[in-house]
C-alpha cells in the first residue's frame, strides 16, 4: 500500500497566529522553556532558529511575535484540515497537527499527482496555503519527501525507490537534535552512513527510534497506517415542500425522521440525553427556532415529536416563526452508551409521567419544575439542592467525607422549610446549654417542638455534634445539634444556636 504525507510546515507558528486573527507572513515563533520550538519563514528570515534562546531570537528580530507551547490550540486548528482531507480520502492517520499520513490515491483521482492537487485546492480553500505532498512505499520515506516537495506540490518516490532516495539524505532528516549531534561527531553525514552501521550497535547507542529509521534506510520496518474512523453523522433532518405551517402537521411529519434519529443512535449503541431541535423558515438561512431540550434519561422518538410540536406552539404563539417552516433538525449534543440507562430490575419512572412534566416544564418554564439532589454539608437543609428537571446538576459540593460535625445517618425524613422555635429544658427547668467545649449544662428532661406545641418528657436523647462557624470573624456562631425521642415515640432532630433552640428536621 503506497502513502501518501501531507505536511503544514511551521503549523504551531501558524495556528498561534491564526487564533489571534494576525497574518501569517509576520514573524513570530512559539517557544516553551524560553527555546524556540517552531518558527516560521519570516522569522528564519531574521535569522531565528529552532533551539535558540528567546533572548537570542528577539535579538535577531525585534519585531518577533512571542507564543507558548499550546498543543490543544495545534490540533483545535488542525481539525478542519482533517476533516477537508476525510471528505476526500477517508481513512486518515493524524500524526500531529499539521501532519498526516493517508492512503495514497490511485487511478480514481488520476494517480498521485493529481490527487494530491485535489486535496491542495481543497485547502487552499480553506486559507491552508502552505501544504506539501510526498508520497512513498512506506510512512518515513513519504514523510521526507513531502518536507523536500515545494508549496501546493507533491514529491513522489516511485515504488521500489525509497531505499536510494533514503540513503541519499542528511542526517539533519531526523527529528532527534540530539542523535543528530552525536552521528555529526561520529562522522556520520548521510543517512546511507547509518544505515552501513550493524542494527545492534545502532540500537544500543541511539535508541529504538533511530534503530526503526536504520531498518527502514535497509528496506525494511514498514509500519501500517493506525487510520481513525470518521465520526458518525448523528444528526438528522428533514425538509419539507411545500414549507407547513401548522405545528400539528410539522410534528405529524417529522416522525420517521425521528424514528431515523433514535435508530441511528442505537446503531452506534449510543442514546441521547440533550438534544437540539431547530426549525427553520422559508427563505432565512438561520433557524426561527431552536432550542435545547435535556431529558432525565433518553429521547425516545415519541420524545422528540412532543417537544418540537410544544416548541412549535411556544414559537407561533410568541411570534418567533413568522413564516411556514421549511426544515427541521435533530442534533445530538449529549450521547451517551445505552448501557448507562438501561432499565433496572424493577422498572424505572413512569414514560407518562415523564412527559407530563417535560410538557408542564415546557409551558412554565425551565425553571419551574426542579427536583431534589443530594450535596454535602452537615445541616439537612445544606444537603440539599433544587435542579431544573432534565438538567444535570453541577457545582455540587461533595458528598463524602469530611464533614466535621455533620449528624450520622439515618437522615431526617422531613426537612423543615421555615425551622421551628423551640425550648429544651433539664433538671429544675433550667434550659439545656453547650458551652464552648461541646458539653452540656443541664441533662435534656423536657422540650417542646414548637410553639403550639405541648411539652413532653424526653425518652432518649443522643449528642450533641457541635460546629463553629465563621470561627475567623468578629461574630462567630456555635451551633450543636441533637436527636431527640419523645414519649410518643417521635424522633425529632433539635437545634442549639448560640443559645437559642429550634426544631430543624423530623424523623418520620
Amino acid at each position: 500500500m503506497r502513502v501518501m504525507v501531507l505536511w503544514c510546515p511551521d503549523w504551531p507558528v501558524v495556528a498561534a497566529l491564526a487564533d489571534e486573527g494576525l497574518p501569517t507572513h509576520l514573524p513570530a515563533a512559539v517557544f516553551s522553556a524560553n527555546i524556540v520550538q517552531a518558527c516560521n519563514a519570516g522569522a528564519r528570515a531574521a535569522g531565528v532558529r529552532r533551539g535558540m534562546r528567546r533572548r537570542d531570537a528577539q535579538g535577531r528580530c525585534p519585531d518577533l511575535q512571542v507564543y507558548a507551547v499550546g498543543p490543544d490550540r495545534d490540533a483545535r486548528a488542525f481539525e478542519p484540515v482533517l476533516a477537508a482531507v476525510e471528505e476526500l480520502r477517508p481513512g486518515v492517520a493524524p500524526l500531529r497537527p499539521g501532519l498526516v499520513a493517508l492512503r495514497a490515491p490511485g487511478r480514481f483521482h488520476g494517480g498521485e499527482p493529481a490527487g494530491a492537487a485535489l486535496l491542495a485546492e481543497r485547502l487552499v480553500g480553506l486559507g491552508v496555503w502552505d501544504c506539501r505532498f510526498g508520497t512513498g512505499d512506506e510512512l518515513f520515506t513519504a514523510e521526507q519527501a513531502a518536507r523536500r516537495a515545494e508549496r501546493q506540490d507533491c514529491l513522489v518516490v516511485e515504488p521500489g525507490e525509497s531505499v536510494p532516495f533514503l540513503r541519499g539524505l542528511p542526517v539533519e532528516a531526523l527529528d532527534d537534535l540530539d542523535a543528530v549531534s552525536l552521528m555529526k561527531r561520529l562522522g556520520l553525514r548521510t543517512l546511507g552512513d547509518l544505515g552501513d552501521l550493524p542494527a545492534a550497535d545502532v540500537r544500543d547507542r541511539f535508541g529504538p527510534q533511530v534503530a526503526w529509521v536504520h531498518r527502514v534506510v535497509g528496506g525494511d520496518g514498514a509500519v501500517l497506517l493506525s487510520t481513525r474512523t470518521p465520526p458518525p453523522e448523528l444528526a438528522c433532518h428533514v425538509d419539507f415542500e411545500p414549507p407547513l405551517d401548522s405545528a400539528e402537521t410539522i410534528s405529524f411529519s417529522v416522525r420517521q425522521t425521528a424514528d431515523r434519529f433514535v435508530e441511528g443512535l442505537a446503531r452506534q449503541g449510543l442514546v441521547c440525553t440533550e438534544v437540539l431541535v431547530e426549525a427553520r423558515c422559508e427563505g432565512a438561512a438561520e433557524p426561527a427556532s431552536s432550542r435545547a431540550w435535556l431529558h432525565p434519561r433518553w429521547f425516545t422518538a415519541a420524545d422528540l415529536v412532543d417537544r418540537l410540536h410544544w416548541q412549535l406552539q411556544g414559537g407561533f404563539r410568541a411570534g418567533e416563526v413568522r413564516t411556514p417552516v421549511d426544515r427541521v433538525l435533530f442534533t445530538p449534543l449529549t450521547v451517551v452508551p445505552d448501557a448507562v440507562h438501561a432499565d433496572g430490575l424493577w422498572g424505572g419512572t413512569d414514560e407518562r409521567v415523564e412527559r407530563g412534566i417535560a410538557r408542564v416544564q415546557g409551558m412554565l418554564g425551565h425553571e419551574a419544575v426542579v427536583r431534589p439532589v443530594l450535596q454535602g454539608g452537615r445541616a439537612p437543609a445544606d444537603r440539599q439542592a433544587l435542579v431544573p428537571w432534565g438538567e444535570r446538576p453541577t457545582g455540587l459540593r461533595p458528598t463524602g467525607p469530611p464533614w466535621p460535625g455533620s449528624i450520622p445517618p439515618p437522615a431526617p425524613a422531613r426537612v423543615l422549610a421555615s425551622p421551628w422555635a423551640a425550648e429544651m429544658v433539664g433538671t429544675g427547668g433550667r434550659t439545656v446549654d453547650v458551652d464552648e467545649r461541646g458539653g452540656i449544662t443541664a441533662e435534656p428532661e423536657r422540650f417542646r417542638t414548637g410553639p403550639s406545641s405541648g411539652w413532653q418528657p424526653v425518652a432518649a436523647w443522643a449528642g450533641p455534634w457541635p460546629v463553629e462557624e465563621l470561627w475567623w470573624e468578629a461574630s462567630p456562631r456555635r451551633v450543636a445539634r441533637f436527636q431527640v425521642v419523645g414519649v410518643d415515640g417521635r424522633a425529632w432532630l433539635m437545634t442549639w444556636d448560640s443559645g437559642v433552640w429550634f426544631t430543624e428536621a423530623a424523623y418520620d
